[in-house]
C-alpha cells in the first residue's frame, strides 16, 4: 500500500484491510471484487491484484508463510527488488540493503554523489556504498534507520543538518551545499486527454461498466467512458461504445458537468453527459448501482468524483 502512497493516506486502508483479511488464507480465499472494494480510493489498483495473486501463491506453494529467500520472494506478483529486500531484511534479518528515495538522498549527500536515482551509474554508486555500510548483524534496523533519517532529517528541502547524526562525515555538508545532492530527476511532461462519460439512470441507480478506456482500471467499475484527442472526439467515441451496450441511447447535447482528474502522467479533462436509454440492458457487462453505494463498491476514484459532483 505504501508504494506511491503516503503513510497518512494508507493507515485507515491498512487497518480496514487487516480487519477484513487477518491471515494469508482469508485474503487468498476472498473474491477479487471484495479486495478491490477495500482498496477503492487508494489508486494504482494493480497493487491490489498482485497482492491477491501473491497470497494465493504463498498459500499453495509456500505453505502459507512468506518465503525467506530473495529469489522466492521476487517470484511473487508485485514483489520487486525493493519490496523483497525490505521485507527480507526487516522481517527475517537477511543482509540486504534497501534503496528508496530517502535512502538514496542520504547516501548521495553523505558521499557527495552526482546524479539521480534513475541513472544507472548513480544507482550503482549508491548500491556499492550501501553494501560497504550495511550492518550484517542488524540489516533491518540499518535500512529503517536510513529511511527514517531521510524522511525526518535529511529532507529534500531545508535538511536539518545541525541534528543529523552523520553530519561530521557528510561530504555534502562540508561542501556547504547539501541540497545540491542528489540532482532532480527530469519530469515527464503531462499529457492532456479528453474523456467523455455517460450517466445512465434507472431510478436512483446508475449504470457502471468494467474498466475506463484505453486499458485503464480494467478491474474496477466506472461510468461508461471514452477518450479522445478533443472533447468532440471523446463524445463520438463514447456514443460508439454505448451502441454495444444500450440500444438507441441518446446523449444530451450539453455536458451535465465537468471536472479534472489525473492518472499517472495523464491530465484528463472529463465531461459527463446524462442519457436516457430507451431500453434497459440486462447485460452482464453492466452493473446498476445506487449513487449512495459507490463509496463502498469496487469503483475507481474518478467514478467517485463524478458521483460526488452528481450528488
Amino acid at each position: 500500500m505504501l508504494q506511491q502512497t503516503q503513510v497518512a493516506t494508507v493507515i485507515p486502508y491498512f487497518d480496514r484491510f487487516l480487519r477484513a483479511f487477518p491471515t494469508i488464507e482469508s485474503l487468498a480465499q476472498a473474491p477479487l471484487e471484495r479486495v478491490l472494494e477495500l482498496w477503492s480510493g487508494l489508486g494504482y489498483y494493480r497493487r491490489a491484484r498482485h497482492l491477491h495473486q501473491a497470497s494465493k501463491i504463498i498459500l499453495q506453494k509456500f505453505g502459507g508463510s512468506f518465503p525467506t529467500t530473495y529469489e522466492a520472494a521476487r517470484s511473487l506478483p508485485g514483489v520487486g527488488d525493493y519490496t523483497a529486500r525490505a521485507i527480507l531484511s526487516i522481517a527475517f534479518g537477511v543482509p540486504l540493503a534497501v534503496i528508496d528515495g530517502n535512502v538514496a538522498r542520504v547516501i548521495a549527500r553523505f558521499q557527495a554523489l552526482r546524479g539521480n536515482l534513475h541513472q544507472k551509474n548513480f544507482r550503482r554508486a549508491v548500491e556499492e556504498n550501501l553494501e560497504q555500510l550495511l550492518s550484517r548483524r542488524r540489516p533491518g534496523d540499518f535500512n529503517q534507520a536510513l529511511m527514517e533519517l531521510g524522511q525526518t532529517i535529511c529532507l529534500p528541502r531545508g535538511p536539518r543538518c545541525c541534528i543529523c547524526p552523520l553530519r561530521t562525515w557528510c561530504r555534502a555538508r562540508k561542501l556547504g551545499m547539501p541540497e545540491s545532492f542528489p540532482e532532480p530527476r527530469p519530469r515527464r511532461a503531462s499529457e492532456l486527454h479528453h474523456l467523455a462519460t455517460a450517466i445512465l439512470r434507472r431510478g436512483n441507480k446508475v449504470a457502471l461498466v468494467r474498466g475506463l478506456d484505453d486499458g485503464l482500471l480494467d478491474d474496477l467499475w466506472n461510468f461508461p467512458a471514452a477518450f479522445g484527442r478533443t472533447s468532440a472526439q471523446a463524445r463520438s467515441a463514447l456514443e460508439q461504445k454505448l451502441e454495444t451496450l444500450f440500444p438507441r441511447v441518446i446523449l444530451r447535447s450539453e455536458a451535465t458537468g465537468k471536472l479534472s482528474h489525473t492518472i499517472t502522467h495523464r491530465s484528463i479533462r472529463v465531461e459527463f453527459y446524462e442519457a436516457n436509454p430507451s431500453e434497459m440492458t440486462h447485460s452482464k457487462a453492466v452493473r446498476w448501482l445506487a449513487l449512495s453505494r459507490l463509496p463502498q463498491a469496487a469503483v475507481s476514484r474518478l467514478a467517485r468524483k463524478i458521483a460526488e459532483a452528481l450528488q
